[in-house]
């Protein structure tokens, strides 16, 4: 943990110490060294790591950091083809913002106290808020700052108003003092006005299907970076709160659940319809993602062995597949300026390898077997089969949808006769093969062994 909080520090520096000439590649050099310094992490698979009285690293903490760590390299050179035309003052402050966010979520996911957590999860809208705002392409990049801020701010203040009930009644709100004062609860009507307060703010976040129409306007309107960090890990800040809250809270809330569970599971069938009738690119990998998200609502809601496993491998795998759609995505773009999938057809015949990068994107994400989405898919499913039979009917229709947008996406972007503006596309850079083999490589390697994440 010291080497890499120096390591970010130093990163921090470097941003504006730098030679003008070297910046990008200093910079993606120190986060690959954080990203591998990093895996020193799976090592508290099996036990709990307290730093102090504040932070602590356990079993589901430990993937998540690892992941954003992960993605830190694949953002910067992402961002690297657009940002190198700007003026060096906006490159330097646009590095120095995306490394305050990625190490505010760093201790947001190392956070033991409940209000320490609410505060570092809520201060990781401000840099979002700037990377959309301030960088984004397009005008109604505003509008989307507008519904990030006030969508997230709903959620948060009756998560806010909960913690400060809770402190009020306990006299704490350390996560590792808490939880056998939680199991001798029993639901009344306060209970569980508190309990539906508590899970708001990470519902908005994840986002639930109803609370979701932030995320594909943020998506559509933030540059690649934006779209990267919020896919890859902002949106399992929600995921960690659900997973980390239900994990103190006694059994008997769960049938208080259940109305949650079905609707997520009602929200995962009408986000995958919702894909098939996208043209925009960028607007069908956001409502996948809320198809995914409503996934690990309902597993985490679950809280078997099963479902907890299922939902971690899910976010993990969502982090690194949705990042690799959305860098795909941002390739074409940058050379034909258009996201409309029926103008982006047949690339596969000028630029066969990132055809073939689509493809195995595809197939990640419509869980194929034996991909990591499968295994947390099953995990899920298994546990979902055995709370009630009937959800079988409707996630057994979801993999038909997840299964016909991610075909239908493959198929509108890279087959059918290239139209004429497509044919002077320039090839595929070298960046861009590394920067998809940082997301596609760790995926494979999760298929040959799962149990990383257990």
């Amino acid at each position: 943990m010291l080497i890499i909080s120096t390591s970010l520090s130093i990163m921090l520096l470097s941003t504006w110490l730098v030679p003008a000439k070297r910046l990008w590649e200093v910079i993606t050099a120190q986060s690959l060294i954080i990203a591998i310094a990093s895996m020193v992490w799976f090592c508290t698979q099996n036990n709990s790591l307290f730093l102090n009285s504040y932070f602590t690293i356990d079993q589901i903490s430990s993937p998540l950091l690892i992941l954003t760590c992960w993605l830190t390299a694949p953002t910067l050179l992402a961002s690297q083809s657009k940002l190198s035309k700007e003026p060096m003052p906006r490159q330097r402050a646009y590095i120095f913002t995306i490394i305050i966010l990625q190490a505010t979520t760093l201790l947001a996911f190392l956070a033991n106290n409940m209000m320490l957590f609410f505060i570092l999860f809520e201060s990781t809208m401000i840099p979002t808020l700037i990377i959309i705002t301030r960088w984004g392409a397009q005008k109604e990049r505003m509008l989307a700052g507008t519904y990030l801020l006030f969508y997230t701010l709903f959620g948060s203040m009756a998560l806010l108003t909960a913690l400060l009930f809770f402190h009020e009644t306990f006299g704490t709100l350390s996560i590792s003092l808490i939880k056998d004062s939680m199991k001798e609860l029993h639901p009344s009507a306060c209970m569980l006005a508190w309990w539906a307060a508590c899970f708001m703010a990470f519902l908005v976040k994840m986002p639930l299907y109803g609370v979701h129409l932030w995320l594909p306007k943020a998506h559509v309107e933030a540059p690649i970076a934006g779209s990267m960090i919020l896919a890859g890990t902002l949106l399992k800040l929600g995921g960690y709160g659900i997973l980390r809250i239900s994990t103190i809270i006694s059994d008997s809330f769960l049938n208080a659940a259940a109305p949650l569970i079905i609707f997520s599971m009602f929200g995962v069938l009408l986000s995958a319809a919702l894909c098939s009738r996208q043209t925009d690119l960028k607007s069908l990998i956001a409502f996948s993602s809320v198809s995914h998200m409503g996934l690990v609502i309902a597993a985490s809601f679950l809280k078997t062995d099963w479902s907890i496993a299922g939902s971690l491998i899910l976010m993990i795998s969502h982090g690194l597949v949705s990042s690799a759609l959305f860098c795909l995505a941002n390739t074409s773009y940058e050379r034909t300026h258009t996201r409309t999938m029926i103008i982006l057809q047949g690339s596969q015949i000028i630029l066969p390898l990132s055809a073939a990068w689509w493809l195995m994107s595809a197939l990640l994400n419509m869980a194929l077997p034996p991909s990591p989405n499968f295994i947390g898919e099953m995990s899920i499913l298994s546990s979902l089969f055995q709370w009630s039979n009937l959800t079988l009917i409707i996630m057994g229709i979801s993999i038909l949808f997840t299964t016909s947008y991610s075909l239908y996406m493959f198929w509108s972007t890279q087959r059918e006769y290239p139209p004429l503006h497509i044919k002077f596309m320039p090839p595929i850079q070298t960046r861009e093969h590394i920067l998809l083999t940082l997301h596609i490589i760790p995926a494979l390697l999760l298929t040959i062994k799962p149990g990383l994440l257990f």
